[in-house]
């Protein structure tokens, strides 16, 4: 498809270098160019929205805290609620 674009001078320049370099039209290098970003930019997008709970780090259990053990996982709860 053909368009009319502003581009950097210097952009420019490099990117018919490149092209002159490896044998290709202008058109060619600058369509690479666009697809390469135009992917970054959707893979950021994508990392970005995906939502990773974390599991390492701070935190975990307190000390003494024993899962297996309702009236103390019962109890402890209690304590934080009243405790607000």
């Amino acid at each position: 498809m053909r368009t009319t674009v502003n581009i950097d001078d210097t952009l420019l320049r490099e990117a018919k270098s490149l092209a002159m370099q490896s044998g290709r039209p202008l058109g060619a290098v600058v369509d690479d160019a666009l697809r390469v970003f135009i992917s970054r930019a959707a893979d950021a997008q994508r990392t970005a929205s995906t939502f990773h709970l974390p599991t390492g780090g701070e935190g975990g259990l307190q000390p003494g805290v024993d899962l297996d053990d309702k009236e103390q996982l019962a109890a402890l709860l209690d304590e934080d609620i009243q405790g607000r």
